[in-house]
């Protein structure tokens, strides 16, 4: 007797939940082209909050923001050509986020070879690298939409992340 009522709690149960779950019942989101304007435009405001309190913290970060919102510090600057269109440059970098967690690095003595504006590199890694001669260390506060926006790497950088890259040009290969 117990058995027979525990098996019609369960099918009580299973059956009320698929009563609560009906395709019918789901309705689709009402989005619309400027509802999706406004959540950018606040996913950019609090970016930028971000990016302010993090440069607040280091006030000797000397930053050069571009049009597309990219910032840049060369601190060690060298002369000499900069980085092309179809050049390769060979690359030493640390990745952070704005809290200074470290997601990605360049090994001790190891670099990282990319072909500029040819690559799978951040957008943002690309424009910056276009400042720098051979031998230059910079800074990059790279916003999200410059870098891996609203989906992240899907592996070690979260969605809608700024990232602040480490870099040093190593090496520019013309071609």
């Amino acid at each position: 007797m117990k058995f027979v009522f525990l098996i019609l709690i369960f099918c009580g149960l299973f059956i009320s939940c698929e009563e609560e779950h009906k395709p019918e019942d789901i309705q689709a989101p009402d989005w619309t082209t400027e509802k999706s304007t406004e959540l950018n435009k606040r996913f950019a405001q609090e970016e930028e909050i971000g990016i302010r309190l993090y440069l607040k913290q280091r006030p000797q970060w000397k930053m050069t923001e571009t049009g597309s919102g990219l910032r840049y510090w060369i601190y060690e600057d060298y002369e000499g050509p900069v980085a092309e269109l179809d050049d390769f440059v060979d690359v030493a970098f640390e990745v952070r986020l704005l809290d200074d967690s470290l997601v990605y690095e360049s090994g001790r003595n190891e670099v990282s070879t990319f072909k500029v504006d040819k690559s799978d590199v951040e957008t943002g890694v690309q424009e910056g690298i276009k400042y720098l001669s051979e031998g230059d260390k910079a800074k990059f506060i790279i916003p999200s939409h410059l870098a891996h926006g609203l989906l992240g790497d899907q592996h070690k950088i979260p969605p809608l992340q700024v990232l602040v890259v480490d870099i040093e040009l190593k090496k520019i290969k013309k071609q």
